[in-house]
């Protein structure tokens, strides 16, 4: 009888501590220092929209009910479990790593209260990303849907709230990976050599905010250093045409300026004598947009912007150069996959996010490509902050027509279906929008090695009309048209110019990759690659030196900027600055730095 009641208590308390600790990392792959951060009951708890801030929100990352079922299928009667919200079902720190697949559908529920202060206002719904086609229902209605991985979106659920305090929220997604047309980067339902792990579902975080029946839906800001002012143009709901748009810039909290419009015009203001943004010195000015209905505040935002100017010139050679403020500038830096052992898509915290970037200016570089993945605006935030140039590649998806690297292309481009290249428009202008404000990036890449390539000259012109203020690379790596502001040439291992393009700007898009494999921080023992394999952290510095040096050599012929592969290992890839779970720096960091700063100031008078 004892005994029996000693095990009752043993198994009570065992059910205690499951239920006290409900979360916890999956699996058994290597980790980052962060994973241990990661708060289940506050995951991810910063301000996901740094340029359109509002006072008031709500964070609903946390623990979610879940369920994988046969695509089609009705609304789950019963959940499977719990997951961590935003990471991927398929991650560790989603606490549940299983794969989902194109024949199924992974569905989230949860209940959430809006706070009694928001009483009278309305309530938006505001999803930072979800992989790949999301359903979302409010109180057992479904409110809308989206299709897009990469780039948020909202619904203002106000008409399907109940009386009750709770509010049931439950979203369905389906997500075909390399089975479908859409972007998706580097997800195969098979990783390998330079494939990755699947990406499902929620990756960034899902937040609730109060608004008038008037509000702020989106800012897009234009920086003029010449003529000394910016543009602003305040995407609205619920506006009148006598409601006006107030602009004002502020300076270390003083204001600068003011500029008005009515609602759906541009507001002009003047930024005189402005600091201007670079890598070296990223000033930002704050800014606070404002509705105003009859001279009274309706929604009201903060926001920031960098003075800065993308260009390009003839140098005294007559080389086409970028320039950056008017000046000659080398744009040097790695090919960044975006990548973490433990979230997938998602940095377990915000630490880790800014983590590869104040690295990557450690090591001397001035740029990141950003490559065919799409970040949080935080990400973003972070690079305007830190003073770092970012290329935006679209992630690629769909098929591959035929590659021609050395030659300008006269092949046949890939003959997308209606639906995938009408995604493609959609899902790019939409990738444009999120960081369009955003003074770190500089270059739009549509196209990357050929991948889901098609009317490449129609998307590159659409592209650079819907943006003129930026640079546009328009098909990286190959398959080269006489369209866009670059020609961008790739080669591994070490640099060489394959073409010389005398309209236009010529830049190295990828080269190096040299391979280090370290003990116990790998991804898979036995299936590591990269393109170049070295067998310690000198011997992979010193080719790293090496080929910079060739680098060197070969901008006083014409590159204009480099990208080298790459910021870290990302699964079986070994080719990393930083091994996959950031715990060790594989090359010589003083080292590099010296050589790459050489190379970020070749253009220097």
């Amino acid at each position: 009888m004892k005994k029996d009641f000693l095990f009752f208590i043993i198994i009570g308390i065992y059910a205690m501590n499951l239920n006290a600790q409900p979360w916890q990392p999956a699996g058994n792959k290597i980790k980052t220092q962060w994973a241990e951060e990661v708060n289940p009951a506050n995951p991810l708890p910063e301000y996901p929209r740094p340029q359109m801030e509002r006072a008031q929100w709500l964070n609903l990352n946390g623990l979610w009910g879940y369920a994988i079922l046969e695509r089609g299928g009705n609304i789950p009667a019963t959940l499977e479990g719990k997951i961590l919200v935003p990471f991927a079902i398929e991650s560790s720190l989603s606490g549940v790593q299983k794969r989902v697949g194109e024949n199924k559908e992974l569905w989230y529920e949860r209940t959430f209260t809006v706070p009694s202060e928001w009483k009278n206002k309305d309530v938006v719904l505001n999803f930072g990303a979800v992989d790949w086609k999301a359903d979302v229902w409010v109180n057992n209605i479904k409110v809308g849907t989206h299709k897009g991985g990469y780039t948020p979106f909202s619904f203002n659920i106000t008409p399907f709230l109940s009386k009750s305090s709770e509010q049931k929220l439950m979203v369905k997604v389906w997500d075909p990976t390399d089975k479908g047309f859409q972007p998706r980067g580097k997800q195969v339902e098979d990783p390998r050599s330079i494939w990755y792990t699947p990406v499902t579902g929620i990756w960034q975080t899902v937040w609730i905010e109060p608004v008038e029946k008037a509000y702020i839906t989106h800012l897009k800001t234009v920086t003029n250093i010449d003529g000394e002012n910016i543009t602003v143009k305040a995407a609205t709901e619920g506006t009148s045409l006598t409601d006006i748009i107030e602009v004002k810039v502020l300076e270390n909290g003083n204001v600068v300026s003011t500029g008005k419009a009515a609602a759906g015009q541009e507001v002009l203001v003047s930024v005189p004598d402005a600091k201007l943004w670079s890598p070296e010195s990223p000033f930002l000015y704050d800014m606070k947009v404002t509705v105003l209905r009859d001279g009274k505040p309706v929604d009201k935002v903060k926001s920031y912007f960098g003075m800065r100017k993308i260009s390009t010139a003839r140098d005294k050679n007559g080389i086409v150069r970028m320039q950056l403020n008017n000046k000659d500038y080398f744009h040097f830096g790695p090919l960044d996959q975006g990548w973490w052992p433990d979230g997938l898509y998602t940095a377990p915290t915000d630490e880790a996010l800014l983590y590869d970037i104040k690295k990557t200016k450690d090591f001397g570089f001035n740029m990141i490509r950003k490559h065919v993945k799409v970040e949080p605006a935080r990400w973003y935030y972070h690079c305007d902050r830190e003073g770092i140039l970012v290329w935006q590649d679209m992630p690629n998806g769909d098929a591959h027509p035929e590659w021609q690297r050395r030659n300008y292309f006269d092949g046949k481009e890939l003959e997308r279906s209606a639906e995938s290249e009408e995604n493609f428009r959609r899902e790019w202008k939409e990738v444009m929008d999120l960081t369009y404000s955003n003074p770190s990036v500089v270059v739009w890449v549509p196209f990357n090695e050929r991948w889901g390539q098609f009317k490449t000259e129609e998307i590159v012109e659409w592209t650079k009309n819907y943006d003129p203020s930026r640079l546009i690379n328009p098909a990286s790596g190959g398959n080269h048209y006489d369209v866009g502001d670059m020609i961008d040439m790739h080669n591994y291992p070490d640099p060489v110019m394959g073409l010389f393009d005398s309209k236009r700007v010529n830049v190295l898009g990828e080269y190096g990759g040299i391979g280090l494999v370290l003990e116990h921080h790998f991804w898979e023992k036995d299936r590591n690659w990269g393109y170049v394999q070295c067998k310690n952290s000198e011997e992979a510095t010193k080719v790293y030196i090496e080929y910079a040096e060739k680098l060197k050599k070969l901008i006083p012929f014409g590159y204009s900027g480099a990208v080298y592969t790459q910021t870290t290992d990302v699964e079986i890839e070994v080719n990393g600055l930083l091994t996959y779970d950031r715990k060790v720096i594989k090359l010589n960091e003083e080292k590099i730095r010296k050589i790459n700063q050489e190379v970020c100031n070749s253009l220097n008078d």
